[in-house]
């Protein structure tokens, strides 16, 4: 179902971009290929120095539910998201990033889920794939639901399972730092009161980079220590005990 030009998509998608040529055509694809149609996807290019910018074009001449915006100067992933999200003109957001896939039912599915419980805030299981696009045997479990102390022990959220009902959370903004500006969205959603529910069928493909800050696991544990105290204010007797918790998460996860 393709939505016409002059109706508003029900689901808007946030995809930032950066020299993302290599995955760009399969994240898209993956998008095209869904069996819910009224949606609209916003790509922000942010400066690549690729041919990022010419594919997207290319996708977006033959599919006016794509939608083509590219910054003025490099700006990192938390104002590329933003600036989609500014843009967005549906009553859900779903992230998805340029790497990254999801399986056709995705939006079908979790909409279902949502508007049958009245939800306000859903992400989903999902399965790792490698730099090929090979999909591994493993799958990244949820919860039934994660709250804002739950979030805070580890984040069990992939962003590319994400869907929000603006309706119902309000207004959305990464903050912006270098990396886990996600997470740190979904803990301040979550601060305001709202659980985050979790739907056990994996709809989304990760793929797994060699070079990506989520495989430094020194680095993430950095930037969940700076989460603790920098941004959500945290004492040092809370910090510790959170971080306690994300480090036994991280061990038993990597002990698999």
């Amino acid at each position: 179902m393709t939505k016409l030009n002059n109706q508003q998509a029900d689901v808007s998608i946030i995809t930032p971009a950066y020299n993302a040529a290599t995955y760009m055509a399969d994240t898209i694809e993956s998008v095209l290929a869904q069996t819910y149609g009224s949606w609209e996807m916003l790509i922000v290019d942010d400066c690549s120095t690729d041919d990022t910018a010419q594919i997207v074009q290319a996708y977006a001449s033959r599919d006016p539910r794509i939608r083509f915006i590219q910054l003025a100067q490099n700006s990192g992933p938390a104002i590329t998201r933003n600036t989609a999200i500014e843009a967005a003109s549906g009553r859900y957001l779903a992230f998805l990033d340029s790497d990254d896939m999801w399986l056709p039912n995705k939006l079908e599915r979790q909409l279902q889920f949502m508007q049958e419980r009245d939800l306000a805030f859903s992400f989903t299981q999902y399965r790792v794939m490698d730099l090929e696009g090979n999909v591994t045997d493993k799958l990244e479990d949820v919860p039934d639901e994660a709250t804002y102390k739950d979030l805070l022990k580890h984040n069990v959220i992939g962003c590319l399972t994400v869907m929000l009902d603006k309706e119902k959370v309000g207004a959305v903004e990464m903050v912006n730092i270098r990396s886990r500006q996600d997470y740190v969205l979904w803990l301040h959603i979550c601060k305001r009161g709202f659980t985050a529910y979790g739907l056990k069928e994996p709809l989304a493909l990760y793929r797994v980079g060699r070079q990506s800050v989520s495989s430094n696991k020194v680095k993430m544990a950095k930037q969940n220590w700076r989460v603790y105290r920098e941004i959500e204010g945290l004492n040092l007797v809370k910090s510790l005990w959170y971080f306690s918790h994300y480090v036994v998460f991280k061990l038993v996860k990597y002990a698999r």
